[in-house]
């Protein structure tokens, strides 16, 4: 007995108009005219595509900004503190939070001074649009018990901090579940720095998630995830197949915006090259021991250098797995993702965002950043994902600067490595590009045909429904 169709969908980009029947949680036949059994599902003539899967979230951090003053239109550190100063006079003596600057192309510097005189003994932290960097004010430091001379800190100490501030509710982190799914999304992974299956087991007991989620292990729990038996992929018991383990997370360096970045060439006018949070010597044993557990390893790096490094740790331990940004790429390495089995986890919604502090601290390096057309050229599997809260958590955004290479009224950037939409569609998808009798239900159906719209409405598209295991997860 069917439990569930749905009714007049066109199935893919410019393809027929059918049903899609849904039996236990899978699709259970495709057609025209089936017969009318079961739940009966409009589907509003709309596009039914495989569910959109966002493969790098920090989802509780993502939670938090939606709360957050948003600070990415701000061109210096002055102008941000003017913003705080207006969005939290509301709040005086409360902590204030605000997220989203990006300072590496500013005129000046932020400092924890800065906040101090314009809101003198308020608590504020704002966090950088990467996530590398968290300026917090005197009052802020002294609320997590730090001291330090500019109050604006990188990399480790940032994560620290961040981990020993109040941090979203449960509560807050199921909306914003319901909110992925009303975008199209029926799976995220979790880069969280927590333990998230137990995370992520506490709020299935409040109720049912609107996603599917990948509990990513951070590098301090690995071996707390060998003891409990965890192996990437498999599905935790007790979760109702709403919950699986995700691969180990390492870093190997940090950002653009902090200009930490590992790279083959200085920064311009520096006198560094980024910095390596994980030397190859330390990484190997990591990765190995995590890989002989079952456990894949999932590297972050974005500078080449870093990129470069990663790959030899693959090639070295000889295990498959993932890296994390691979936002530049020396040319040598290209082919190199293909040939290890690596897996490219990209994030091409901040390619638009990134386009102008690249070209000042990536100067002549520019055709290798953000590389999408030349990894698949050279073999590559890439994987789309948000890195939310750094972009949103909406797989059309990432999809539409995979296409464009652009989010404004500027030419495309490089747009030689832009890529095409169905590719970008199966990169935001875990690769699946078509719906199958057998598939698990994991659907999404849009009310336009994502093939009729120019790059930039893609970020518009509405969404009709969305479907989890044969579960609706949203009705727009």
């Amino acid at each position: 007995m069917t439990a569930l169709l749905l009714c007049d969908v066109q199935l893919g980009l410019g393809g027929p108009r059918v049903d899609v029947a849904v039996t236990d949680g899978r699709v259970s036949a495709i057609g025209p005219g089936l017969p009318r059994e079961g739940e009966l599902i409009d589907g509003r003539g709309g596009t039914v595509l495989p569910g959109l899967v966002d493969v790098h979230v920090h989802m509780t951090q993502w939670a938090s900004s939606r709360r957050r003053i948003p600070l990415a239109h701000a061109k210096s550190a002055a102008e941000v503190v003017g913003t705080i100063v207006r969005e939290s006079a509301a709040k005086p003596g409360e902590l204030v939070m605000g997220h989203g600057f990006r300072d590496g192309a500013w005129p000046d510097v932020p400092h924890k001074d800065l906040l101090e005189r314009a809101l003198p003994g308020q608590p504020v932290a704002l966090f950088s649009n990467d996530l590398h960097t968290l300026w917090l004010s005197p009052a802020a430091l002294r609320l997590i018990g730090r001291e330090h001379p500019t109050g604006v800190l990188l990399e480790n100490d940032c994560m620290a901090a961040t981990a020993e501030l109040p941090a979203a509710t449960d509560e807050w982190v199921l909306e914003a579940t319901d909110a992925a799914a009303a975008r199209g999304v029926t799976e995220i992974a979790d880069y969280e720095y927590s333990d998230t299956v137990t995370d992520w087991l506490r709020r299935l007991a409040l109720r049912q998630l609107g996603v599917r989620v990948s509990a990513v292990i951070s590098r301090p729990l690995l071996d707390t995830a060998i003891e409990r038996g965890h192996r990437t992929g498999e599905l935790i018991p007790g979760a109702d197949g709403m919950l699986k383990v995700g691969p180990y997370k390492l870093f190997v360096d940090g950002s653009l915006n902090t200009r930490t970045a590992y790279c083959h060439d200085p920064y311009p006018g520096q006198n560094t090259h980024g910095l390596l949070e994980l030397p190859f010597d330390e990484l190997v044993p990591l990765m190995d021991k995590a890989s002989r557990h079952g456990i894949s390893p999932a590297v972050h790096a974005i500078g080449d250098r870093a990129n470069t490094i990663a790959l030899d740790a693959f090639a070295k331990v000889g295990c498959a797995g993932r890296i994390e940004h691979a936002q530049l790429v020396h040319p040598d390495d290209l082919p190199r993702f293909a040939q290890l089995g690596v897996i490219a986890g990209v994030q091409p919604a901040h390619q638009p965002d990134d386009r102008d502090v690249a070209d000042q601290h990536w100067t002549g390096r520019t055709a290798n950043a953000f590389p999408y057309g030349a990894l698949l050229a050279a073999g590559a599997t890439l994987e789309i994902g948000s890195d939310a809260p750094v972009s949103p958590l909406d797989p059309w955004d990432g999809i539409a600067s995979a296409v464009s290479r652009t989010d404004d009224g500027r030419p495309a950037w490089h747009p030689e490595q832009s890529i095409a939409l169905d590719i970008a569609l199966a990169a935001a998808s875990r690769g699946r590009r078509s719906i199958q009798v057998g598939d698990v239900a994991d659907l999404t159906v849009t009310g336009i045909d994502p093939g009729t719209l120019a790059p930039h409405e893609l970020r518009e598209i509405p969404i009709v429904l969305t479907m989890v295991g044969g579960r609706l997860t949203h009705v727009g």
